[in-house]
């Protein structure tokens, strides 16, 4: 997949997917703490990824280096977004909305058939990214997030509905 840049002093994008394995978790954890004011530790991560069964994570890459990541939790017939970021030198090119729509993809195989994800209403970008595709927000978890007691926003997606997750 080609993304194009927006200005001429930005070099195209050939990106790719691919299951997160433990070579990726240095240039995860650069994401990661320039990402989240929480950040998961490396050693978060590399518990998900080698340990625990429902879990699946993935890395988007530009020519092997990892510009973003994301993961989701499938049991039964549901997908949990666990975490999602874009490296901050590559925001607002829409790799954002290829990572979401790449979980979707697998959340389907996996035979989910809906999906959820809890998202701070201080954040605009991605509140925004998951109402284009389609997330509906369905409750508030009060006081979710440990570093300030921000609420969370619950969001969910029916992902057979219109076919923005084929």
């Amino acid at each position: 997949m080609t993304l194009s840049g927006t200005n001429d002093n930005e070099k195209d994008l050939d990106l790719a997917f691919s299951n997160m394995h433990s070579r990726h978790l240095s240039m995860v954890m650069q994401i990661e703490q320039a990402s989240f004011s929480t950040p998961w530790s490396k050693r978060a991560f590399f518990g998900e990824i080698r340990q625990n069964q429902f879990a699946h994570y993935y890395v988007c890459l530009d020519d092997q280096q990892v510009i973003g990541y994301g993961g989701i939790w499938a049991v039964l017939d549901e997908a949990h977004v666990t975490t999602v970021a874009v490296a901050p030198e590559f925001r607002q090119k829409k790799i954002g909305c290829q990572l979401m729509l790449y979980l979707m993809q697998q959340a389907l195989a996996k035979g989910a058939d809906k999906m959820t994800l809890e998202v701070r209403p201080s954040n605009t970008h991605a509140k925004r990214l998951y109402k284009a595709l389609g997330f509906e927000e369905a409750g508030i978890r009060k006081g979710y997030y440990t570093d300030d007691n921000e609420d969370a926003i619950i969001m969910w997606k029916h992902l057979l509905e219109d076919g923005k997750g084929d």
